[in-house]
């Protein structure tokens, strides 16, 4: 998790994520805001979820309009270090997601990326006691 240095919702934590630059694909956007945001490096997997978030002003004008593009990543090495776009980083439990002020749509995408991330160790698992049953044979 981050908490955001600069607007939009500075101050707020969130998953790392930002813009997709015009040479660049939202896969390569993805590992690429990880690493400005947190350091380190992630192998990016599977497509979690896509959404929409559309803040106003006082005025109800549309202030921003963001298309979200979420992904689960395995975190592959390095040190997890706040960057200068946000004020901290941290890794958090699923069980500590409630003192973190959440959106219910960003605390939706975690719940489902972990049982994605669940779901995908299973089948490892799985893969790897048929392949020790067929050596063992």
């Amino acid at each position: 998790m981050i908490r955001r240095e600069k607007e939009p919702l500075k101050g707020e934590w969130s998953i790392p994520g930002g813009a997709v630059e015009v040479d660049e694909g939202t896969r390569e956007a993805a590992v690429r805001e990880f690493t400005e945001e947190c350091g380190g490096e992630i192998a990016l997997r599977d497509l979690v979820d896509v959404g929409d978030i559309v803040t106003r002003d006082e005025e109800g004008r549309v202030k921003y309009r963001y298309v979200l593009i979420d992904f689960w990543a395995e975190w592959i090495g390095g040190e997890l270090q706040a960057s200068d776009d946000v004020m901290h980083a941290a890794w958090v439990r699923v069980s500590e997601l409630d003192g973190y002020g959440l959106p219910e749509m960003t605390r939706g995408v975690i719940e489902k990326a972990v049982k994605m991330r669940a779901r995908t160790e299973d089948e490892r698992r799985k893969t790897k006691d048929e392949e020790q049953e067929t050596e063992d044979e």
